[in-house]
C-alpha cells in the first residue's frame, strides 16, 4: 500500500534533533510529556517505565491524539534502547516516601532505582543532558552526576524553578499584576530550607526592598496595599489580595511557597501540571539553545561560601549543552547564611550515601 501511494526519494533521518525521553509515566512524568507535546518542544518523545501495561496505555492514549497536534512521534518501551539519540532525558521515576520513613532511607531507595536508570540513559544517549525531576531533587541530581560520569554542566535538576514561579505568582497577586512582570528568585534546596531573595525582587526594575526596607525582616509586617500604591500610579482602582490594606509577614509568602506542594497533595493527591510546565520550559531552553536564566539545581560548590559537593538551585544560563553559566548574584549576608544552611542540610543526608 505504501509503495502504491508514495514514490520514496530518500530515507528518513536516523535521529531526531529534538528527541526527549521521559523516564516514569506517573502523574508527574505524564504531565511533563503532555506539556512537551502541547508546547511543541519536542519532535519525538520516548517514554520508559517498568510497569508495562500502564506504559502501553499512556503511549496509546497520547498517540490517538496525534491528529490534533503538530508533527511529533511518541514511542514507549521498558527497554532503554527506545531512548537512543535523545537530546534531553527527564527522570521523574522514583520511590514515594512511606509513612514514618526517614528522608535518608527514602534517598537510599531512590539511589537503588537510579542505579538501574542512569547508566542505561548514558549508554543509549551519551550526548544527552540529564534532567532530574524526582524528589528529593537536589540530592538525586547529585546522585545522577555521580552515577553518569558526565560533566557537571550536563546534569540539571528542576530545582526551585517551580518555587520561583510560585514566589512570583504570590507577589503578583498581592500587587494585582501579572506574574511575568515580577522578577525574583527562590534559590537553595527545593524544600524547607529554600531561600527567598527579597533583596533582588523587582517589578519593572523597581526594587521592592528599596520601597520598603523592612521587606525581608522576620519581625516586620508589610502592608501590601501600600507597596502597591508606592509602586503603581493606578488610573483605575485595583482589586486583589493586596488591596485590602491587610498586613502580612514577609515569611508568609515564602511559607506558602514551601507548603504549596503539601497543600496540593492534600487536596488532589499529587502535584503534576505546574511541574510539567516548568520542566517543559527548561527542556525547550536547552533544545533551542536559548541562553535563558532559570533557577535550577547545579553543582554549587565554590559559590557563596559553599564548600560541600552539593547540588542546589542557583540562577543558571541554560543552553544546548545544559548549564552554560551560573549567575553571580549579590546576596545579603543573611541570604548567604540561609543558603549555606540549605547546603549543609543537603550534605548532612548525602554524605552517608553509598555511590
Amino acid at each position: 500500500m505504501e509503495q502504491k501511494l508514495m514514490d520514496q526519494i530518500t530515507g528518513s533521518a536516523e535521529a531526531s534533533h529534538s528527541k526527549v525521553t521521559v523516564v516514569g509515566v506517573g502523574q508527574v512524568g505524564m504531565a511533563c510529556a503532555f506539556s512537551l507535546i502541547t508546547q511543541h518542544v519536542a519532535s519525538e518523545i520516548a517514554l520508559v517505565d517498568v510497569v508495562e501495561d500502564k506504559l502501553k496505555g499512556e503511549v496509546m492514549d497520547l498517540q490517538h491524539g496525534l491528529a490534533f497536534l503538530r508533527g511529533v512521534t511518541i514511542k514507549g518501551d521498558k527497554d532503554y534502547s527506545v531512548t537512543a539519540g535523545s537530546k534531553v532525558c527527564i527522570i521523574s521515576a522514583g520511590a514515594r516516601q512511606k509513612d514514618g520513613e526517614s528522608r535518608l532511607n527514602l534517598v537510599k531507595r531512590n539511589v537503588a532505582i537510579f542505579k538501574s536508570i542512569v547508566p542505561q540513559l548514558v549508554k543509549y544517549s551519551p550526548g544527552a543532558v540529564l534532567m532530574v525531576v524526582a524528589n528529593p531533587v537536589d540530592i538525586l541530581t547529585y546522585v545522577t552526576w555521580k552515577l553518569s560520569g558526565l560533566p557537571r554542566h550536563r546534569i540539571v535538576g528542576s530545582g526551585t524553578n517551580l518555587d520561583t514561579a510560585r514566589f512570583r505568582f504570590l507577589i503578583a497577586e498581592k500587587l494585582s499584576i501579572a506574574p511575568s512582570s515580577v522578577h525574583g528568585y527562590i534559590i537553595g534546596e527545593h524544600g524547607d530550607t529554600s531561600v527567598p531573595l527579597w533583596s533582588s525582587a523587582t517589578v519593572a526594575g523597581v526594587s521592592l526592598k528599596a520601597l520598603h526596607p523592612q521587606l525581608g525582616q522576620k519581625s516586620d509586617k508589610v502592608d501590601w496595599s501600600k507597596v502597591q500604591t508606592d509602586l503603581i500610579d493606578a488610573t483605575k482602582p485595583t482589586s486583589g489580595a493586596g488591596a485590602d490594606g491587610s498586613q502580612h509577614n514577609w515569611e508568609d509568602i515564602h511559607k506558602e511557597v514551601v507548603n504549596s506542594a503539601y497543600n496540593i497533595i492534600k487536596l488532589k493527591g499529587y502535584t503534576s501540571w505546574a511541574i510539567g510546565l516548568s520542566v517543559s520550559t527548561l527542556t525547550g531552553a536547552i533544545l533551542r539553545n536559548q541562553h535563558t536564566v532559570y533557577a535550577v539545581s547545579t553543582l554549587a560548590r565554590g559559590y557563596h561560601g559553599i564548600n560541600e559537593e552539593v547540588f542546589l538551585s542557583l540562577p543558571c544560563v541554560l543552553m544546548q549543552e545544559g548549564v552554560g553559566s551560573v549567575i553571580k548574584q549579590v546576596l545579603t549576608e543573611d541570604e548567604k547564611k540561609q543558603l549555606q544552611k540549605s547546603a549543609a542540610a543537603l550534605w548532612d543526608i548525602q554524605k552517608d550515601l553509598d555511590l
